[in-house]
């Protein structure tokens, strides 16, 4: 692992979700920039081969006969790159932070040399592994929802209401500043995210955008809040709302898709449940191991239904499915079509949405394509 070491939080979701379905054993890291408190994180996590750089733990650990298999890069977006390049160049299979990057040209040339490098590259957009969000791609891909006409999505949020960052606030701190967070506050930190999720279970892509951000915190140098219109190349139409500054919220990302024969819906906050409304016909509930959910969902759940799965599970299986690939490229065998995460694809367009709402904001949301 490189980040994650004390006073963060990330990097401790990421070591809990890497450990539940026993697939991954922890035992290196450069777990801060500062090199004595790296050591130091070390020793809190039990963590032998500690090192004081990344540079110096990809160079050391590739020479190695017990070397990693696979990094963990979960640091500020600012150093996704620079990180994931040195493990790359070594054949070291990397499973990164989302976004890829904090600028689009260093995303394209970190999805080149990943590429290059025929490694397995997985990008933790977590809320794909949820199982609900899996059965909803599934009723979309099979016709159930008719021809996408709509997509809705939304992340909303409070924890940046007020200016925090101004108090020392780490996480804070580090996501409004823009040399380390990129030029998208909001829209990079989540609503990447609220872009990805839409785009995974829609199975849509989008081919321009008009966006009007806002930082209603006075002083603040990127957005706190986003509205965003989206275009599809199938025609469809979409809105996404992300903000940092909606009072009352905690972690409301919610997803709503209308096609010609029904409609869905699902909220992460509530995150076994999906509703589906068929045209004309009552709606009704799914749950993640009751009857009417298939196999999609199935393959990702762990316990039986009526217990809550959700955060921490949704990240494992992220997780998961980058060991199975990693495990097949090591073994040489054939990867089960069914295995699924993000990767360099919804990287590259992540940061590409980033991109394009900060440029159509610039011109007073006039609609812009995204340039991937």
């Amino acid at each position: 692992m490189v980040g994650g070491g004390r006073d963060a939080f990330i990097g401790a979701v990421h070591r809990i979700a890497a450990r539940i379905d026993d697939q991954y054993e922890l035992v290196a890291g450069c777990f801060s920039s500062d090199a004595e408190k790296s050591l130091a994180s070390a020793a809190d996590l039990g963590v032998a081969r500690a090192y004081a750089s990344f540079a110096e733990m990809a160079a050391k650990e590739a020479r190695r006969k017990d070397g990693i298999e696979a990094v963990a890069i979960v640091t500020p977006n600012h150093m996704h790159a620079p990180v994931a390049l040195q493990f790359l160049k070594r054949g070291i299979h990397v499973i990164c932070d989302k976004p890829l990057t904090h600028t689009l040209p260093e995303a394209k040339k970190l999805a080149k040399a990943a590429e290059a490098s025929g490694v397995v590259f997985a990008l933790t957009h977590n809320y794909t592994g949820y199982p609900m969000i899996r059965q909803a791609a599934a009723m979309v891909a099979a016709g159930e929802l008719g021809e996408i006409r709509l997509v809705q999505v939304e992340y909303a949020q409070d924890w940046l209401a007020e200016p925090i960052e101004d108090s020392g606030q780490k996480q804070a701190g580090w996501r409004t500043d823009p040399a380390r967070s990129g030029a998208g506050g909001s829209t990079g930190d989540i609503g990447t995210h609220a872009f990805n999720l839409a785009n995974f279970v829609s199975g849509l892509a989008v081919e321009e955008l008009a966006a009007d951000l806002q930082a209603f915190v006075p002083g603040r140098r990127v957005d706190d809040n986003a509205h965003v219109l989206l275009r599809y190349s199938s025609g469809a139409r979409g809105m996404l709302w992300c903000s940092q500054v909606a009072a009352g919220q905690e972690n409301g990302l919610r997803l709503r898709i209308y096609g010609t024969k029904a409609g869905i819906e699902w909220e992460q906050e509530t995150p076994n449940t999906l509703w589906v409304g068929p045209l004309g016909q009552p709606k009704y509930r799914l749950t993640r191991n009751g009857p009417g959910a298939g196999p999609e969902a199935g393959r990702v759940s762990r316990i039986p239904s009526g217990h809550p799965e959700g955060y921490l599970e949704g990240f494992a299986n992220i997780y998961t499915e980058a060991a199975r690939a990693i495990i097949a490229r090591r073994d040489g065998t054939t990867l089960d079509p069914a295995v699924t995460f993000p990767g360099l694809k919804e990287g590259l367009e992540g940061v590409a949405f980033v991109d394009a709402c900060v440029r159509s904001s610039a011109r007073n949301a006039a609609w812009v394509k995204l340039n991937l």
